[in-house]
């Protein structure tokens, strides 16, 4: 090694060592998060009304996450010619929301509570999930914050009111969503084919502020332009349900759905949208590794986190 500068210390390869995000450090004592970016688990997949399986998302995720941890300097893009992630952006691992088997609301609560300790530190809140129950309470935890758009990239509306008496299923979190005063409105993205919403359900969601695009839609219109038709000015939180892509490029779904983006397709609306907008958060849902042997579908997940967190801060630090 002597002479190699760039090699003292240790190389600390994907495969060595824990598996935090993006092997980025671990902050066990909630009341001392210190960073400009707090990554928690929410392994909840109660909620489910097929296929079970995501409550091992953010481990795979995290584990997936590991691939890219070579970045200790931020990661260069030759296309946008530019480094992202550098060394002053500050990304934490609190590890996970505690998940009581067969209580969703105190389930629920202890999410709750980790994604407000995150806005109380100051960081931005990223929640791996989980079945897209868990966004029910990071909304929540969003009380007081100021008012917030959300957009969604999903398969699947999930706007159900109420299904026999159960109200926070992975159907409905958008529905609740809606209901809050501080969420001023939704941009549904990649919403297609048969769903688990009926018509009464879209017609209440536009009705309650909803603008919903399919995937089709969407290539029609390019990625910039359904980004632009979010309100000017509007604070945004993102929610990410894997079954948005093509179960082609991420089969490890419970609800897989033909027809989704492509990852550009994606990552192209979310750059923009770290462009115009302020990004106060973001969930990434869904992914349950059992379904795919290749791990693609979780590497495309921790892929897409870390792109976005470039893009949230390049356009933050304006460079």
């Amino acid at each position: 090694m002597a002479g190699h500068g760039y090699e003292t210390g240790r190389l600390n390869l994907p495969f060595v060592g824990i598996a935090t995000f993006g092997k980025r450090p671990y902050v066990e004592d909630w009341a001392t998060i210190d960073a400009d970016v707090a990554v928690m688990g929410a392994p909840f997949d109660a909620g489910t009304q097929f296929r079970a399986g995501a409550r091992f998302g953010p481990r795979s995720v995290r584990e997936a996450s590991t691939l890219f941890s070579f970045g200790h300097a931020g990661a260069y893009d030759h296309e946008d010619d530019c480094t992202y992630l550098p060394a002053g952006v500050r990304i934490v691992d609190i590890g996970d929301a505690d998940i009581v088997h067969t209580d969703t609301a105190r389930s629920h609560d202890n999410i709750r509570t980790g994604v407000q300790a995150m806005l109380a530190a100051g960081a931005l809140p990223v929640v791996i999930g989980g079945d897209h129950s868990v966004n029910i309470p990071i909304i929540e935890a969003f009380e007081g914050q100021g008012e917030i758009h959300i957009l969604q990239i999903d398969a699947h509306l999930d706007f159900v009111d109420e299904r026999h008496g159960v109200r926070v299923g992975h159907g409905s979190p958008m529905r609740r969503a809606a209901e809050k005063p501080w969420v001023t409105g939704l941009t549904q993205v990649g919403i297609r084919n048969v769903s688990s919403t009926a018509r009464e359900g879209y017609e209440a969601s536009r009705a309650m502020g909803s603008d919903i695009l399919s995937v089709r839609q969407m290539r029609a219109l390019g990625a910039r332009a359904v980004i632009g038709r979010i309100p000017a000015g509007a604070r945004v939180y993102v929610t990410l349900d894997i079954d948005g892509f093509c179960p082609s490029i991420a089969p490890g779904t419970g609800t897989p759905s033909h027809g989704g983006f492509l990852y550009y397709e994606v990552l192209e609306m979310l750059q923009a949208l770290a462009e115009r907008h302020e990004v106060v958060g973001m969930d990434l849902v869904e992914v349950a590794p059992d379904y795919d042997p290749t791990q693609s579908t979780s590497i495309l997940a921790a892929q897409i986190l870390l792109n976005f967190l470039g893009f949230i801060f390049h356009a933050r630090l304006g460079k």
